[in-house]
């Protein structure tokens, strides 16, 4: 029993040791890159941030709740994208986690400098679904959708849905949604800009497209545009939910007068009645996104929030829907707070827009999940505990505020601790955690899935479980049960003469 006794002193040293990276109450998922840099690809004129992660995504294996999938950007560049997308699983409810990748990028296995925007989602059989924007430059990307059968151990050579070699189209913002009511069929969805190469082009468009498929994620259907908001305009953050009639749900941010210097943006949903292969009827208007933008006073820097990237989701018992989004309505547009808004009849009609969160302080970048019992949770940051005396710092906090009255109330709670913003990698010169962060439900409780910045940096992803954080004791106790297994499991080699063979 002695290297049995060695490996616990050495996993309960472990356990009780508190890293850089580590955040009071959370879990840190992602840390130093899987790959060598040298698979970095031409900077042109962005900045690198190694090891930097932004934009995450989270979704719960709806067969075992302790089974996760993340997925985000690793090695952000501030000029757009990351050097790749790394994935992480779960199967004892996010205490742990183990980084995997799929070939997106070069940095991973795949043809392409960099990706953006991944999105992972569990189908009802365990299938896993991973969605991201990959890109060489101007004359080279695609929407790429890989599966894993594996339960998120190993990931499949992409699929390309899209692929554009004209610089005149930009693809943007996408989202895979794996059907909740039949393991058979996924769901992929983004926007696609014309005219790009014409700043300020008034005939510019940005229909939505969509492609689906029919056999587990074996082969897709060709894309196709599903909504077409017209010439000044373009869709973006499409995401589709599932009804409980199968209906389907596709909610999307309309940009109109987009040449011009102050675009009118709106929330609208679309539906399919047959699982995608038609999107009769016109857009349904949900209200208009009036944010004023999120802004540094202190390093005189712009944040770069998700004010045009909404979330929507739906209760899978009674299909009522909310949708949530930065507004600055409720303060007279002095600062952004977070709208919701419900539909109780599949999304034909909506509620008026209601302020969710309770502070008097910039509010921004909201995601939302709906659990057991019709709890609603809405998670998203705020400036509420920044010193504005302390020019050092800008602090930013990650809430979560749950409602059990159908979105009527809500209570809030701190995740984690603040943190200084201004560690952040930066795009396009703002300060930047992601157009979007994670938030899932499990049962009846809410699983934020989000980037923060311990002490000493860099942004990094951190989950909270349903029960806490792993504290020490846990820790020792998980170790002292590894040990135990591996002594098991040496004992039996070593009676079947099979040990270190």
């Amino acid at each position: 029993m002695r290297g049995a006794a060695v490996l616990l002193l050495a996993l309960t040293a472990c356990a009780g040791e508190e890293t850089p990276q580590s955040i009071p109450g959370l879990v840190a998922v992602s840390g130093k890159a899987v790959w060598n840099s040298s698979c970095t690809g031409p900077a042109g004129s962005g900045e690198i941030f190694l090891n930097a992660e932004v934009e995450p995504s989270l979704a719960v294996d709806p067969t075992d709740p302790n089974h996760l999938i993340g997925a985000w950007q690793q090695d952000r560049w501030s000029n757009g994208g990351a050097n790749g997308i790394v994935s992480a699983v779960s199967f004892d409810g996010g205490h742990t986690w183990a980084p995997k990748t799929a070939p997106f990028t070069r940095c991973s296995g795949g043809p392409y400098h960099r990706a953006s925007d991944p999105w992972v989602s569990i189908a009802p059989d365990g299938t896993a679904y991973q969605i991201a924007y990959a890109f060489d430059g101007p004359l080279n990307r695609a929407m790429l959708v890989s599966r894993s059968t594996d339960r998120g151990l190993n990931w499949s050579t992409p699929i390309a849905l899209q692929h554009d070699v004209d610089p005149d189209f930009l693809m943007d913002k996408e989202t895979v949604t794996a059907d909740p009511l039949d393991a058979n069929f996924a769901y992929a969805v983004w926007d696609r800009l014309t005219g790009s190469i014409i700043p300020n082009n008034p005939l510019g468009t940005g229909p939505a497209w969509f492609a689906r498929t029919t056999n587990r994620g074996e082969g897709w259907e060709p894309a196709q545009q599903i909504y077409d908001p017209g010439p000044d305009a373009q869709t973006v953050s499409n995401q589709i939910v599932v009804l409980p009639d199968h209906t389907l749900v596709n909610s999307l941010m309309i940009i109109s007068q987009n040449s011009s210097t102050n675009p009118r943006v709106s929330i609208a949903v679309i539906r399919s009645p047959d699982r995608g292969a038609s999107w009769p009827g016109p857009a349904v208007t949900i209200a208009e996104a009036e944010f004023v933008g999120v802004n540094d006073p202190k390093s005189k820097r712009g944040i770069r929030t998700g004010n045009v990237v909404h979330g929507i989701a739906v209760d899978r018992s009674s299909g009522t829907l909310y949708v949530v989004w930065e507004d600055g309505r409720f303060s007279g547009w002095a600062h952004d707070a977070i709208a919701l808004s419900k539909s109780t009849d599949g999304g034909l009609t909506w509620s008026a827009p209601v302020q969710v969160n309770g502070a008097s302080a910039p509010a921004f970048t909201p995601s939302v999940a709906v659990a057991d019992g019709g709890q609603v949770g809405i998670s998203y940051y705020d400036l509420r505990n920044d010193v504005a005396a302390d020019a050092s710092r800008l602090l930013v906090t990650r809430w979560l505020a749950t409602s059990t009255d159908r979105g009527t109330t809500f209570s809030e709670t701190m995740i984690g601790v603040p943190f200084n913003l201004q560690s952040a990698p930066r795009a396009d010169g703002q300060w930047f955690l992601g157009d979007y962060q994670g938030l899932a439900a499990s049962g009846n409780v809410f699983l934020p899935f989000f980037v923060a910045i311990p002490q000493g940096g860099p942004a990094s992803v951190f989950f909270h479980p349903a029960d806490g954080a792993m504290g020490a004791a846990q820790a020792v106790t998980l170790a002292a049960r590894s040990v135990q297994r591996i002594w098991r499991g040496a004992r039996e080699r070593w009676r079947f003469g099979t040990l270190f063979k």
